[in-house]
């Protein structure tokens, strides 16, 4: 079964390359293609998850090694592949709700005349997401990293001619960037120190080495995952990222490219063991960035925008439970695959409704479209269930574990991780809440105003059929694009559950993870207890303001917190103000030192040398009688010299 490895990768590589360089003579095909080549790679995946079932818990690892990739005396390279029950979940998440993504797409995207690189982007992007998570060693898996921020930089800016994708996507490319410094300085970092990267030789040696550097490892580490899973202070690319086709919203932001970060923490969870206060900022980054995300999320109009700040704030979730070490990090997964279902639903919903609604993403000229769009409204609102923990769904489960796990941290630092982890819960339920009034219910705002240009080429079609300014008329999406959703939807509800039986899932992972319980200083029933009284607070407060109120068409001026959310809480402002007018400063200090220090010692040299040149030039005339004089000169020195001495 080892060798079924790498065809995990092979499978959508293959397509990406078919689709990439075959031409348009594949436009006709090119997007069943690659969505067969993920369903695939999916197949292997149930084939070898199927294997490991089958062997005992402490033997469930499976090693493939295919090359020697760098065979260089003290640095050796290897191209071999680990699958253990980490990188098994990671596999079955990414290659079926991939694989899902990819036959929704094909609907989606109909009328895009590039259709078929946008398959070959997604095939890119998936071979890269699982290199990530199967690769052994940390240098093979910074490949995988890098394909998925190069991939991701593809998708986000497909719709290049317009200049808000083409800038959002090289924002994202650049803030990870970042990111991936610190994952290569930490690579770099674990190689002076164990003179290996490979995990199981790094993980043996950590008991051998001093917590400063370990620290420092992890440190590095996080600022990895930071950039990846859109983490504080790294957050800022993760809204603009929504210009991308809504496909691709799904797949990056829901089940592949910001779960990464959480992977690579869970990954290296011996060397963050061993760095006490690594983990502290780890939880304390998890705690900023979920209530972050969550506050940004109530003030979109946007529903992908809004989507996007739910993101950033369950993946805040994971952070934060990945941070509390063994007592989370089986939860953090946990969450990490219901959020990969119910996120990726949630996306496809929004995509839905705008494919009805001639594009349109500002949810205050929606309202009503449940009667219009059932199986959207249906899907749609399991998705939100479960994503606000309501009882018996899915992220009911998993973020409840979490809330738990921060309590049983103990002392000061649990009760309020937990408080935190609380009040997101309560601001989850209200801007999903919010989300679902203003799309599926109330008065239609829709009609009788007039709806704003195409956003993307997919729209370009109806424009011109409809006009560029004609009132939508919403109508359910094809099957192509709701069957995935219906296949969410029912991982929406019922993962969580599956995933609690018996704590199989925990039960899965302990042997690669490690668990441990904690000490809690409340009852796992008064952590339920208090959730559903954030959530039912939540819930309230947003029916007050949005379903018993009319939705105005233009938003309100607002409080300064609202004004301020509506601009992502100035994440940017302060990105110019602090690294781009600070970085200009710097420069034009460095210009200016370069200018007036570095090159007045080289010039102010130079010309000292050439003025005593041009002065000891004047010496050599060529005249007999001036060397003449200069020798009968230095005579009468010379004897002037002799004579002192002897009188001396």
């Amino acid at each position: 079964m080892e060798n079924l490895i790498a065809l995990l990768v092979a499978a959508p590589l293959l397509g990406a390359a078919v689709l990439l360089c075959g031409g348009r003579r594949l436009d006709a095909v090119g997007h069943w293609i690659g969505t067969v080549l993920a369903f695939v790679s999916f197949a292997f995946g149930v084939i070898l998850f199927a294997d490991l079932l089958g062997k005992d818990a402490e033997h469930r690892t499976l090693m493939q090694h295919l090359f020697s990739w760098v065979p260089v005396q003290g640095f050796q390279a290897d191209v071999t592949f680990r699958l253990d029950q980490l990188s098994m979940t990671f596999v079955l998440l990414i290659t079926g709700v991939g694989s899902l993504i990819h036959l929704y797409s094909v609907g989606y995207m109909e009328h895009d005349e590039r259709r078929r690189r946008f398959f070959g982007y997604l095939n890119l992007f998936l071979a890269a997401m699982l290199l990530l998570v199967i690769a052994d060693n940390y240098l093979l898996l910074y490949v995988g990293w890098e394909g998925v921020g190069l991939a991701s930089y593809l998708l986000i800016g497909f719709w290049q001619h317009k200049p808000s994708a083409a800038t959002a996507a090289k924002k994202a490319f650049l803030v990870n960037r970042v990111g991936d410094m610190g994952l290569s300085i930490a690579i770099m970092l674990m190689f002076a120190t164990f003179g290996t990267f490979a995990f199981g030789p790094v993980f043996g040696h950590v008991g051998d080495t001093s917590e400063g550097k370990l620290t420092a490892i992890a440190l590095m580490l996080l600022l990895a995952a930071c950039g990846k899973s859109a983490q504080v202070p790294l957050q800022s690319w993760l809204g603009d990222a929504m210009e991308g086709p809504t496909p691709v919203s799904a797949l990056i932001h829901a089940a592949t490219m910001v779960t990464a970060g959480v992977y690579l923490i869970v990954r290296s969870g011996a060397i963050f063991n061993a760095a006490p206060n690594a983990q502290l900022v780890v939880t304390v980054v998890g705690a900023v960035t979920l209530l972050f995300g969550a506050i940004v999320g109530c003030a979109k109009d946007d529903i992908k925008k809004a989507l996007a700040g739910s993101t950033m704030s369950q993946i805040g979730y994971m952070v934060l439970a990945a941070g509390l070490g063994p007592i989370g990090y089986v939860f953090a997964i946990m969450h990490l695959v219901t959020h990969g279902f119910f996120k990726a639903g949630l996306f496809l919903g929004a995509g839905s409704v705008m494919h009805g609604m001639n594009d349109e993403v500002d949810m205050r000229k929606y309202g009503g479209l449940r009667k219009y769009m059932p199986v959207t409204f249906i899907t749609f609102g399991l998705g939100y269930l479960a994503i606000i923990g309501f009882p018996g769904l899915s992220g009911f489960f998993s973020k409840d574990k979490i809330i738990e796990a921060a309590f049983a941290k103990g002392g000061t630092e649990g009760w309020i991780l937990g408080a935190c982890a609380l009040l997101g819960a309560a601001i989850t339920a209200f801007y999903m809440t919010r989300v679902m009034l203003m799309t599926f219910f109330g008065e239609e705002r829709w009609k009788n105003q007039p709806t704003r240009s195409p956003q993307s080429p997919s729209a370009e079609p109806a424009a011109e059929h409809h006009g560029e300014h004609a009132e939508p008329h919403p109508h359910e999406s094809p099957k192509v694009m709701t069957i995935p959703m219906i296949v969410l939807a029912v991982g929406s509800v019922f993962g969580g559950a599956f995933f609690s039986i018996g704590d199989r899932f925990l039960h899965w992972l302990e042997p690669v993870t490690g668990h441990s319980e904690g000490d809690s200083p409340v009852s796992a029933a008064t952590v339920t207890g208090a959730t559903m009284v954030c959530l039912i607070i939540g819930v309230g407060i947003a029916y007050a303001m949005y379903g018993r109120r009319t939705v105005p068409s233009v938003a309100p001026r607002g409080s300064l917190l609202t004004r301020a959310a509506r601009r992502d809480l100035l994440q940017d402002d302060f990105n110019h103000v602090v690294l781009v007018r600070g970085g200009e400063h710097l420069t034009r200090s460095l210009v200016y030192v370069d200018h007036t220090l570095v090159d007045g010692v080289v010039n102010g040299t130079a010309a000292s040398v050439g003025g005593l040149s041009g002065r000891m030039r004047r010496l050599q005339n060529g005249f007999a009688r001036s060397y003449a004089v200069s020798m009968f000169g230095g005579a009468a020195v010379l004897v002037a010299a002799t004579l002192l001495m002897r009188a001396v």
